[in-house]
This record gives structure tokens, C-alpha cells and sequence, in this order.
């Protein structure tokens, strides 16, 4: 019983190798044949491909002056707003300390102002009544009389010509110390005007903000300086903040607080980065074609403008980033922040011969070459000469023609469904 047993045992043993051997190795020669396929005459199109985003080429982020409370908002993002707009509104919260020290200001101007004033009045009656050039007239007066006398001597013979003369320059002399005078005095009303005309600012400066403190408004201006305004026409891309947050000014020392971010949309760019293996071989005003993912079926020509002169080191690889400048389609919004390819065009060939590099043989040397059909079944390999290459198709230059039939190189152990 068990020899017959053990006898079956081999016999489904046998059958079954017998049916491998069968499928593998004579379904695999597939009685001798070989595919073949021939050059053909096509466009091909090098390129890298940068990864990035789609941006607005200026965002400017608005910022209040003042600090305090949103007291309202008069946008959100999406809309559009025109230079001078308002953005928002802001409660000023000052402090008692502020407050009083605004107060104290606005006083101490006013005292300023009063006393300008004194001044001024007097300067005018001084000048009025020619006190400060008294002593100037009186010497001039004096002159005058000198040299008429001494003109009368001299017409009479009493005294000589050069006697005369000297007491004639003694009268110009006095007569333009007289004119200066009088010019110092104008002078120093018209510097005192100005200086009722300095503290005048000043007043109405610590009235003004006084009244900013108390009621928001510029009383002497009538502006509402409270209110935050667009400084360019564009899109409110957002408004981070809300009714009730507090803000705190720009100034030399702090970047205050974004009210909102504004951008012209209509001029775009797009910012990648590219591996260094391609930065060498990239200009600027080469052509792109960006691809962004939430439009389908969507492509945007694009003329690279910079190539940055340092790479950066991410993930283990050098990338450089470069920027171009985007063309907008007619219909079509772009929203700031798409992520977006950019193909960028290294070298183009059209209606070249080409081969797919699968079915190009490199030797040892790196030496290219096909297998060429000569008979039913009998290859012989044959040089070429390659240019460009897309990464699937292959330019020939020298060594094929377009009737020749080239072996199809198959990867080992692959079945052709074919």
C-alpha cells in the first residue's frame, strides 16, 4: 500500500514539473520572434521642472500710526479698494498720565503764544516810533548839518577841497549806517512775526492732539485721523485682526501692528526653486510654462527674470530660487498662494528623428548603439550619434534612418502583454 502510494506521489511530482517547465521556458521563447520598431520623426522638448508658488509681485502690509482699539472694520479679504479708502477705524485708549501731559502741553503752548504775541506788539511800536534807530538818525542829522556848514566854508574859500571831502564821507557813512538800522529793525519785526507764527503751530499741534486723545478727530484739520486708509489701489488679500483687537503704532522702533495685506493682482509671479544640477543651465528670459494644481487643464506662459546667485540647502539636496514673471490669462483669477510646476524649456527640436531610450545599448566605453534587423530573427548592432531627450524619446543624429527596424529592448523576466 505505501509502494503504491509513494509510486503516485512521484508520478503528480513529475506532471507538475513537467507543466512549469512547459509554461515558463516555452511560452517565455515564444518561438524565436523579436519586436521591432522604426525611427520616427517628432518634436522634442527638454526641460526641468521647478516647484513653487504664485505670488503678487508687491504686497503691502497697512499699518496704523496710532496706537489703540478697532473700533470697525471697513473691508475683508477679496475686495477691491482704491488709494485713500478706509481700512478701519481705531478707538485711542490713552492713558490718564497721557492724557494730563496733553493737557499740560496744550497750556504751556498757549502761554508761549500770548507772550509771542507781547513781543511782536512791542517790536511793532518800537519800530513805529523808530527807538531803535534813534541814535543812528541823530548821528546822520548831525553829519548833515556838518557838511552843509562846511560846504558854505568851502564856497567862501575859507577851507580846501580835501578838508571838504572828508567831512562829506562822514555824512555817507552815516547816512548807510542809518539805512542799516532801519533795515535790522524791519528784520526783527518780521522775525518775531515768525516766531508768533512758530508757537501759533505749536498751539494748534497740542490742541490737536489733545482732541486726537479725547475725540479721534484733528479739530484744526477736520480730519479724522483715526482712521486707517489704503495707501495703493488693489485686493485686500486679508485682514488678520478683528473688531476689538488691539494695535499698536509704527514708528522706529516697533513694525505696528498689520491691519491688512493689500496687492495688485493683476501683476503676478511665481516663485521656485530649481535643483543645482539645472541652475547652469538656466538664463534669464527663458520661456516657462506653469502648471498650478487647483486649475486643470490650465497652462500660463511665464519669462524667467532672476536666478538667485546662492543655493540653499534642503533636504540634503542644493536648490536655487528663481522668480518670473507671470502672464495672466484673459477670464482667468489667479489667487495669491496657488502652488504651481514651472516646465522650464532647455533645449527644443522639432521634427527630428528620435527613438524611445529604452531600445538604445551603451557599452563599456559609452558608445550608443541599436540592434538592427537584417534578416527574419538576426540583429546586428549599429552606432549612433544622439542629441536631446525628453527622458522617454531620444534624438538620433547620425546612424538611422526612418527604415531601418530596431530591435525593442525588453527589461529580463518582463512578458509583453502585447
Amino acid at each position: 500500500m505505501k509502494k503504491i502510494l509513494l509510486g503516485s506521489a512521484l508520478t503528480v511530482i513529475l506532471l507538475l514539473s513537467f507543466w512549469m517547465f512547459s509554461y515558463f521556458f516555452g511560452k517565455g521563447s515564444n518561438d524565436g520572434s523579436f519586436e521591432t520598431t522604426s525611427a520616427t520623426e517628432m518634436n522634442i522638448v527638454q526641460k526641468t521642472v521647478a516647484t513653487g508658488s504664485v505670488k503678487p509681485r508687491h504686497e503691502i502690509l497697512i499699518k496704523s500710526q496710532i496706537s489703540g482699539i478697532i473700533d470697525e472694520l471697513f473691508v475683508e479679504a477679496g475686495q477691491i479698494v482704491k488709494k485713500g479708502d478706509a481700512i478701519a477705524r481705531i478707538k485711542l485708549v490713552p492713558s490718564p498720565t497721557t492724557l494730563n501731559q496733553a493737557k499740560s502741553n496744550v497750556d504751556l503752548s498757549q502761554l508761549r503764544y500770548q507772550d509771542a504775541i507781547r513781543e511782536l506788539e512791542r517790536q511793532r511800536k518800537v519800530n513805529k516810533e523808530g527807538v531803535d534807530t534813534e541814535q543812528s538818525r541823530a548821528n546822520y542829522d548831525n553829519a548833515l548839518k556838518q557838511e552843509q556848514r562846511q560846504k558854505q566854508l568851502l564856497s567862501e574859500g575859507v577851507i580846501s577841497a580835501q578838508e571838504y571831502e572828508r567831512f562829506k564821507l562822514e555824512l555817507e557813512l552815516t547816512k548807510n549806517a542809518l539805512d542799516n538800522a532801519k533795515i535790522n529793525s524791519q528784520n526783527n519785526v518780521k522775525s518775531f512775526e515768525m516766531n508768533v507764527d512758530i508757537r501759533r503751530q505749536e498751539l494748534d499741534a497740542a490742541v490737536s492732539n489733545l482732541q486726537l486723545m479725547q475725540e479721534g478727530v484733528a479739530g484744526n484739520t477736520g480730519q479724522v485721523s483715526n482712521i486707517v486708509k489704503a495707501t495703493v489701489d488693489g485686493m485686500v488679500l486679508d485682514v488678520p485682526i478683528e473688531v476689538g483687537s488691539s494695535v499698536v503704532e509704527r514708528n522706529n522702533f516697533n513694525e505696528g501692528t498689520t491691519i491688512a495685506e493689500l496687492a495688485d493682482m493683476k501683476q503676478l509671479i511665481f516663485e521656485g526653486k530649481v535643483d543645482e544640477s539645472d541652475v547652469g543651465k538656466l538664463k534669464e528670459g527663458m520661456p516657462l510654462l506653469l502648471s498650478i494644481g487647483a486649475l486643470d487643464n490650465q497652462q500660463f506662459e511665464a519669462i524667467l527674470e532672476y536666478i538667485a546667485p546662492k543655493g540653499l540647502l534642503e533636504n540634503g539636496a542644493v536648490k536655487f530660487e528663481i522668480r518670473t514673471a507671470l502672464k495672466p490669462k484673459e477670464g482667468v483669477f489667479l489667487r495669491a498662494g496657488y502652488s504651481a510646476n514651472a516646465d522650464i524649456i532647455l533645449a527644443r527640436k522639432d521634427k527630428v528623428l528620435a527613438i524611445q531610450e529604452r531600445d538604445l545599448i551603451f557599452d563599456e566605453k559609452g558608445a550608443a548603439f541599436v540592434e538592427i534587423e537584417k534578416s527574419k530573427a538576426v540583429f546586428e548592432k549599429k552606432l549612433v550619434k544622439t542629441g536631446i531627450s525628453d527622458g522617454i524619446n531620444i534624438q538620433i543624429t547620425e546612424g538611422l534612418s526612418s527604415k531601418d527596424k530596431i530591435k525593442v529592448q525588453k527589461i529580463q523576466g518582463v512578458k509583453s502583454e502585447e
